[in-house]
C-alpha cells in the first residue's frame, strides 16, 4: 500500500477551508468503527452535554479518522504512527485529546495496555483529564466499563486492565513506560525545557514493542521564538507537509497562514481569522477575537505579537518587549537568504569585524559588517560557547542546541578553541584584502589580541571599542540603517533571538544596551555587530573592488 502525507497545495486548501489531510483513511472500516465511538462521547461543559458527533466540525472528524483509519487490523500494525496538530488557542485541543485517547482506550485489544496524555504542567494535565473523566461519567455504559480515580488522574478499563493516565511530565514520571499510545499536549511548552527531548524519548520508548501504537503532538504556537523539541517537530512537520521530507508515517496538520499573508500582514484582517481557527463560531467567539485584536493593536508591538501567536498561530521571530531596541522592529524585514562569510567578502569593498563576550557563561560573538559598492551594509555573525553554558544557563540550553544545529553557534570542547577559531576567521578577512579594522571590547582584549596577531592580523588593526554611553552612535546608526533598508543580514534565528533580548536604557541624551539589562538572555553577537558598526560608521576607504565585481554572491543552503 502506497500513500503520502505530503500536502503541497495546503495554502490553497487552508484558504478555501478544505481538509488539510490529503488522503482518505487507509482502512475505512477501522475509521468508521472508531468514529462511531468518538461521536457518542459527551462534552460535559457544553449546555445539554451534546455528543462529539453533534458538535464536532469536519476537520476534527477528519483528524480522528486519520489516526484510527491508519490501523491495519490484519497485521496488527498502525501504518501512520506519528501525528502533529498545530492550531490556534481555544480550538478544542483539550477536548479532542480527551476524546481521542478515550476512544483508543475503548478500542484497544491489548491486555494492561497503557495510554498517556503528557502535559507540561498540572493545570494543563487537568485540562485534558477533566473532559475525559466527564465523558465517562456522562455515559452509563462507560461508567460501568471504567474505573475513574481523580487523585491519580487515571481511567482504568475494568475488563482488560488497560489504563489512560494523564500526567504532568518529568523524567521520573515517564521513565520506563511501555505506552501503546502517547498524546503530548502543548508541545511548545516542552520546547522550553532543556531535558524535554530525553523525556519524550522515555515516554514514547514503549512504541518499539507496540506496532499498533501512536504518538500525537498537539500545540499552539509559542509565545517566544520556537525552541527545542517544539522547533524540531515543527520544522520536520513543515518539511513533510511541503514534500521536502518523505515520511509517510508522519502526518502533519498545521493551521498556519500562507507566506504571502504573513508578508503582506493580511493575517491581521479579522476576515482571515478563520484560517487558523477552524472552530471559529463554535468554541472560538469571533467577536472576542476582533475585540482582543483591537486591544493588542492599541497596546503596541509586543501585545500584537502575543495575540497573533496564540490566536492566529503566527510564529514569533523576535521578543518585542516595551524597552526593546528600536532596531528590533525592522530586524526581520531586513533578513535575506542565509549567506556565508565568503559570500559577504565577495560582495563588499570593505569589511569591519566586531568581537564581544567569551566568559564561561557567555557566548563569544563575532560579526563581520561589510559595505558594498552601492553603499549597502551586510552583516554575518557567528558565536561560540563552552558546553558549560548549557549547565549554567539551563533555561536556554535547548535554544543553544538549536543554534548549533543551524550552524550559527559552535560548542567548543575546550576553552581557547573559540578564540583560535575567531582569530582564524579574522585572519581570513585580512587575507581577502578587505579588512579595515577589528573592534573589541577594551576589557579582556588580551587573549583575543594575541591569537589574532599570531594568526597574521596586524596588531594596529585591532582597536578597543569603549562600551556604555559611547556606543550610542553605533546603536542609532544601526537602527537607522535597518529602518531605511540599508543594512541586510542573513536571517539567522540566533541573531533574531539576540536582537529580541536587547533592552535599551536611557542615560541622559544617550541610550545604552548592556548585558546587565538583558539578564540571563544573551546579546553578545549583537554587541559584536555594534562594535563593527562603530568602525564602519567612520566611512573607511574601499580596500578592493575585485571581489565585488568578479565574484557572485554565494548563498549557503
Amino acid at each position: 500500500m502506497k500513500w503520502s502525507t505530503a500536502c503541497p497545495d495546503w495554502e490553497r486548501r487552508i484558504v478555501a477551508g478544505e481538509s488539510l489531510i490529503p488522503f482518505a483513511p487507509l482502512f475505512p472500516a477501522e475509521s468508521e468503527s472508531a468514529l462511531a465511538v468518538f461521536r457518542e462521547l459527551r462534552i460535559a461543559d457544553m449546555q445539554g452535554a451534546p455528543t462529539m458527533g453533534a458538535v464536532c466540525r469536519p476537520w476534527i472528524l477528519d483528524f480522528v479518522s486519520s489516526i484510527f483509519g491508519a490501523y491495519d487490523p490484519e497485521a496488527g500494525r498502525r501504518l501512520i504512527t506519528e501525528f502533529l496538530l498545530s492550531v490556534s488557542k481555544k480550538n478544542a485541543k483539550s477536548t479532542l485529546a480527551a476524546g481521542v485517547m478515550l476512544t483508543a482506550l475503548i478500542r484497544n485489544w491489548r491486555e494492561s495496555a497503557e495510554f498517556l496524555i503528557l502535559a507540561p504542567t498540572i493545570e494543563i494535565a487537568n485540562n485534558s483529564y477533566f473532559p475525559a473523566r466527564d465523558m465517562v461519567r456522562k455515559d452509563a455504559e462507560l461508567a460501568d466499563l471504567f474505573h475513574v480515580q481523580d487523585h491519580f488522574r487515571t481511567i482504568t478499563h475494568r475488563g482488560n486492565g488497560s489504563v489512560l493516565k494523564v500526567v504532568a511530565a518529568d523524567n521520573e514520571s515517564v521513565g520506563g513506560k511501555k505506552a501503546t499510545g502517547v498524546l503530548v499536549d502543548e508541545l511548545w511548552l516542552f520546547g522550553k525545557q532543556p531535558n524535554a527531548e530525553n523525556m519524550l524519548r522515555e515516554a514514547c520508548g514503549g512504541l518499539a514493542s507496540r506496532p499498533e501504537g501512536f504518538t500525537i503532538f498537539l500545540s499552539t504556537q509559542s509565545d517566544v521564538a520556537p525552541a527545542g523539541v517544539f522547533r524540531q517537530k515543527l520544522l520536520y512537520a513543515r518539511g513533510v507537509r511541503d514534500g521536502a521530507i518523505d515520511d509517510a508515517r508522519f502526518l502533519p496538520v498545521l493551521y498556519e497562514h500562507p507566506k504571502r499573508m504573513l508578508d503582506d500582514k493580511s493575517y491581521r484582517d479579522p476576515k482571515n481569522f478563520y484560517i487558523t481557527n477552524p472552530n471559529l463560531g463554535a468554541s472560538v467567539d469571533p467577536e472576542f477575537l476582533e475585540r482582543e485584536a483591537r486591544k493588542a493593536e492599541n497596546d503596541g508591538a509586543a501585545s500584537v505579537c502575543g495575540f497573533f501567536s496564540k490566536h492566529a498561530n503566527v510564529e514569533i521571530g523576535l521578543a518585542l518587549h516595551s524597552d526593546r531596541w528600536a532596531g528590533a522592529d525592522f530586524w526581520e524585514q531586513q533578513g535575506r537568504a542565509a549567506f556565508t562569510l565568503d559570500a559577504l567578502l565577495a560582495r563588499c569593498e570593505v569589511v569591519d569585524v566586531g568581537i564581544d563576550g567569551g566568559g564561561l557563561d557567555d557566548l563569544l560573538g563575532l560579526a563581520a559588517v561589510g559595505r558594498d559598492a552601492d553603499g549597502g551594509w551586510w552583516v554575518w555573525t557567528h558565536a561560540w560557547a563552552h558546553p558549560s553554558v548549557l549547565e549554567r544557563r539551563k533555561s536556554e540550553a535547548a535554544r543553544f542546541k538549536d543554534f548549533a544545529r543551524d550552524g550559527d553557534l559552535t560548542l567548543v570542547a575546550q576553552i581557547g578553541e573559540d578564540v583560535e577559531e575567531v582569530a582564524a576567521l579574522v585572519a581570513h578577512c585580512e587575507s581577502s584584502g578587505l579588512l579595515d579594522k577589528v573592534g573589541v571590547d577594551q576589557q579582556g582584549i588580551g587573549a583575543i589580541l594575541d591569537a589574532m596577531v599570531k594568526a597574521g592580523v596586524p596588531q594596529e588593526k585591532v582597536v578597543g571599542i569603549t562600551q556604555g554611553w559611547k556606543m550610542t552612535g553605533a546603536i542609532k546608526t544601526a537602527e537607522r540603517r535597518l529602518a531605511e533598508g540599508g543594512l541586510t543580514h542573513g536571517g539567522q534565528p540566533m541573531m533574531a533571538w539576540c536582537v529580541g533580548n536587547a533592552k535599551v536604557e536611557p542615560r541622559g541624551n544617550a541610550v545604552i544596551i548592556t548585558k546587565q539589562a538583558a539578564g540571563t538572555a544573551k546579546i553578545d553577537p549583537l554587541l559584536a555587530m555594534l562594535n563593527a558598526v562603530s568602525l564602519l560608521s567612520l566611512n573607511p576607504e574601499a580596500q578592493s573592488l575585485d571581489g565585488f565585481l568578479n565574484a557572485p554572491l554565494r548563498l549557503s543552503a
